[in-house]
This record gives C-alpha cells, structure tokens and sequence, in this order.
C-alpha cells in the first residue's frame, strides 16, 4: 500500500502549493440523519473537485470494530491510491482489540487507528485503553482521537497517556472542537512532542487556524474535514484562506500526514 500511495504522490494527482493533500478526518458507512448515503465513487469525486488526494476513512458505527474495518477495508480497496484506512477499535479484552488490530493492519493495511471515547465508555486516560496504545506505541502508529468538552473525551486527558506511551502518535481531532476545549488540546500538543492537532470543527471560528499554528507550529497541525458529516469545501477553505506562510499550509494540508502515515513524499 505504500509504495502505491507513494507513486501515487509522485505523479502528483491535484496538488496544492506543490505538496499532496490529505484528509485527516473522513468517515465511512451510512448515516441517513446526517446525509451520508453515498459511496466511495462519489467520495472519490468529491475529492477530485476541491483538489483533495488522500481521504482517511474510519468507520466508527459497530462496537465490535472488524465489521467496520471490512467495509472500510472495500472502500479503499476499489480506490487503494486515494482512500486510506484507519482501523477502528474499542477497549476489547480478551485479545481481541490486539487480533483486530493486526488484521486491520497486517491483513487489510490500514495505516492508523480510530478511538472514540463517548461511544467506547471510556475516557481518554482510561487505562482500557493501554492494550490499543501499546500497539500503537509498537509500531509508532498515529490514534485519531474525538475530543471535546464532555468528561471522557477533553484534550487535556492526551497527556498523561501521550507521555506513558511516546512513540505513538496522538492526533487531537476538531483540536477539541469548542473554545475552552481548544486552549486544552494547545496545551497538551505544547506539553508533549507526540500530540497534533487536527483542524475540522462544526463552529465558525475566524482565525482558528492562526491560533492553532501559533500555539504549537505548523508541524503538528493536521487538515481534517470530518467529511460527508460537513462540507470538505469549508474546512480546506479556512486553512488556504489564512494568514500563513505558504510553507505552513503545504504543512497542513497534507506534507504532515505524509510523514505521519508513512505514505511517501519528500
């Protein structure tokens, strides 16, 4: 898969400022309430329209993760050199979060993980979580991680296991979404080299990505757009719009999630 993607890269699908665009954040599966009854064929040209290259697609709506992983896994396989795979995956026992885990990644070559904490039940810093971020922490894989305020899932909980596991890859995503929650995922990214932070939000926030790339640099900033469930065209625009260095935007728009996921690059 990642020579694939790295070819891919190489021949430069739609580029912007010369560098690759990848899409932290996209979901997979059906979701009717939120208008999400489409395929990967529309996804792909939906990509293809706004100048998007990779899309990270993670479906998050069966507790026992390999149900999703599979439909997940026949996305990008109809589309292998523009849809990557995140495996998703709630605090198992028994083995089974490290069996899935392998499959997902061995077998079906996703290429980092997916928790969710307000579905899962367990917070952040929960330690049901320490089987999923040793692997991780193994293999130097990146978790994209759901934050806001609520109790079990707010940026300020990523420290400590940021810390106990660090060489893994913490992804803060919609970098906690609300304003108090925003000032925590800064923090923690500023606390610890392993934390990032993604940038798709469903509130309107002028120079939120100024702020982001002020508090912790461009490097640990990564372009989300928590697609179909909102509009990839508003959340690539607040970043092209803003007022940084061309350098930076390239950062953020995809050269980070290239260096994160391992997919090819300079």
């Amino acid at each position: 898969l990642a020579a694939t993607l790295s070819a891919s890269w190489a021949s430069g699908n739609s580029m912007i400022n010369g560098s690759p665009v990848v899409d932290f954040h996209g979901h997979q599966g059906r979701w009717d309430a939120m208008g999400m009854t489409r395929g990967p064929d529309d996804l792909v040209r939906i990509m293809d329209m706004i100048g998007i290259d990779y899309a990270c697609l993670f479906n998050i709506f069966h507790d026992n993760g390999r149900t999703g992983n599979d439909l997940t896994a026949g996305w990008t396989r109809r589309f292998p050199a523009r849809l990557i795979g995140f495996a998703y995956i709630a605090p198992l026992s028994d083995g089974r979060a490290i069996a899935e885990l392998e499959r997902a990644i061995d077998d079906e070559g996703m290429r980092a993980i997916k928790i969710y904490p307000p579905l899962a039940g367990a917070a952040i810093d929960d330690t049901r979580w320490d089987t999923v971020y040793q692997f991780a922490h193994d293999r130097s894989l990146a978790i994209i991680i759901h934050t806001d305020m609520r109790p079990v899932c707010q940026p300020r909980l990523l420290v400590r296991p940021a810390r106990r596991f660090p060489n893994a890859r913490f992804v803060c995503a919609h970098a906690g979404n609300l304003p108090e929650a925003r000032l925590q995922a800064i923090d923690a990214a500023r606390r610890c080299a392993n934390i990032y932070l993604e940038t798709c939000t469903t509130f309107r926030s002028p120079g939120v990505i100024e702020q982001l790339v002020e508090g912790v640099g461009a490097q640990k900033v990564l372009y989300g757009s928590d697609m179909p469930v909102m509009d990839p065209r508003v959340q690539i625009g607040k970043i092209l719009t803003a007022r940084l260095a061309p350098a930076d935007v390239s950062q953020i728009l995809g050269l980070n999630a290239v260096k994160l996921l391992g997919i090819g690059g300079p």
